[in-house]
């Protein structure tokens, strides 16, 4: 499996199997595969569009990141928020095989998908769709989260941009995600009459919440793991056995 591809494999209560692959660009890390062309009324951009979806209907007919939850809906259409299901997630690298619930393992894939889906919103997360983590706990998202938007800083630097280091500009981001959500939510009712989309998308929605609101509490938390970090820089040395 190539390095840029991610394969999601659904047991499903009934004992059917559905395979959902994710081709992503090697340099823009969207979903290399366009859409369907033949999408459903509640994708188009003025369906219940997002309060802050800076997109031009002139120009996007379709809201993307609805256009890339179609196979979703269509494909697991009848599964209950609390339906068990087994899932596989296949990268070049691994494989991740655990049985839980529909909502949290689809609020995972959908994870992955609101990253890639050409939503301006989501693309600030397409580096942490590049090393996908499946199931993600709230503290492991933290971590990857300020992980990733502190080395975005440093390549922000780089070119010459102001960094940000107090986490200002990625608690903004997940203010918009918890806004893109919303709207998300407001599609998804009028697109299935199951439940299983909609919460996923809540249980997401509850990681943005956390994140937003707790960065500086939750890295407080874990200050302690970079002792080493925190004194002058110097080549470690032996210390002597007292």
């Amino acid at each position: 499996m190539a390095s840029n591809t991610i394969e999601y494999i659904f047991t499903l209560p009934d004992g059917s199997r559905e395979v959902f692959l994710f081709e992503l660009d090697p340099v823009t890390l969207e979903l290399a595969a366009p859409p369907s062309s033949r999408l459903p009324a509640w994708t188009e951009l003025e369906n219940h569009r997002c309060a802050n979806c800076p997109l031009n209907p002139a120009t996007h007919e379709h809201c993307p990141l609805a256009a890339s939850l179609v196979p979703v809906v269509r494909r697991l259409d009848g599964l209950l928020s609390w339906d068990l299901v087994r899932i596989e997630v296949v990268t070049a690298e691994r494989t991740i095989s655990q049985q839980t619930s529909a909502q949290r393992a689809i609020g995972s894939m959908l994870g992955l998908i609101n990253s890639v889906s050409g939503c301006p919103h989501l693309a600030y997360f397409r580096p942490m769709a590049r090393f996908h983590l499946p199931l993600a706990t709230r503290e492991e998202t933290i971590y990857r989260a300020t992980s990733m938007y502190l080395l975005a800083q440093y390549f922000r630097a780089r070119a010459g941009h102001a960094p940000d280091a107090t986490f200002h500009g990625l608690q903004e981001i997940y203010r918009n995600v918890q806004v893109v959500n919303a709207g998300m939510v407001q599609r998804l009712r009028h697109a299935t009459e199951s439940d299983y989309m909609v919460n996923a998308v809540v249980f997401l929605d509850l990681y943005a919440v956390a994140v937003q609101q707790t960065i500086t509490e939750s890295l407080e938390g874990i200050h302690h793991w970079f002792a080493p970090y925190l004194t002058p820089w110097a080549p470690p040395t032996d210390s002597p056995q007292g």
